[in-house]
């Protein structure tokens, strides 16, 4: 739980457990008396920091939600809760007795072009839509920074990276300053093959097998790639053909 004040959250699940208990056990009434109002608007107010940590601890705890005229939510969100507790308490416990100490990776660290796309569906447990949301907008931003909307993934990628000169209507994205150098070479090649891979080995299997979810895990891994990728192309450098271009 990487970057998770767990004492924190811990904590402020507590509040609303107890903030939710304290409601439930006052009588109803018409109107609501003022200590009536006074404990829902508690209840209310620790639910805020409660349902932002429900989304980490467990991303499909709003589509479990039962929302029928005889479901009390607020019941729910505090079973929510308890369970949440639980398992923070239980993973900090696995990481002091069997963990290796291993660097994990956390989600809100990716490149915001990829994260940004991808968490409204993570949230929600779709993983496997989340990954190719991401791979929609890596594509997208990536046409947009070169001008070009005609070609997509691979071939736009591997004209972007290509080492040969660009050409009017085919500018290039150079990752580092053209040294001369092997580097500079097998830098441009290898991102060039690296995007190829994304699209090729992640993004087109997900999109062709759209009723299979992948898990958790692997989908984090395949949102690290297009991180990576997004990476590259926000910071690399747009080089256009000069203005009197012979190629055109």
């Amino acid at each position: 739980m990487t970057s998770l004040n767990t004492r924190w959250a811990i904590a402020r699940l507590e509040a609303f457990v107890e903030a939710v208990e304290q409601y439930n056990s006052l009588a109803p009434t018409i109107p609501p008396t003022a200590e009536n109002n006074e404990k829902k608007r508690k209840m209310e107010s620790a639910s805020v920091a409660a349902e932002k940590i429900l989304d980490r601890i467990i991303p499909t705890w709003r589509t479990e939600l039962k929302t029928g005229m005889m479901d009390n939510v607020w019941s729910q969100r505090k079973e929510f809760c308890v369970r949440a507790i639980e398992e923070i308490q239980m993973q900090n416990e696995f990481d002091a007795n069997l963990g290796d100490n291993a660097p994990s990776l956390n989600a809100n660290q990716l490149h915001d072009w990829v994260w940004e796309a991808a968490k409204p569906l993570w949230m929600s447990g779709h993983f496997s839509e989340a990954v190719r949301a991401a791979s929609v907008v890596v594509n997208a931003r990536t046409q947009d920074k070169v001008g070009r909307r005609e070609v997509s993934e691979s071939d736009l990628f591997a004209q972007a990276f290509t080492l040969d000169a660009p050409k009017t209507g085919a500018p290039r994205l150079r990752i580092m300053e053209n040294d001369g150098s092997k580097t500079y070479q097998s830098i441009h090649q290898g991102a060039a093959a690296f995007a190829r891979g994304c699209y090729a080995a992640i993004r087109n299997p997900i999109s062709h097998t759209v009723h299979e979810q992948i898990s958790e895990h692997e989908a984090l891994e395949h949102l690290a790639a297009f991180s990576i990728l997004a990476k590259w192309v926000s910071r690399a450098i747009v080089e256009i053909a000069p203005s009197n271009d012979a190629t055109k």
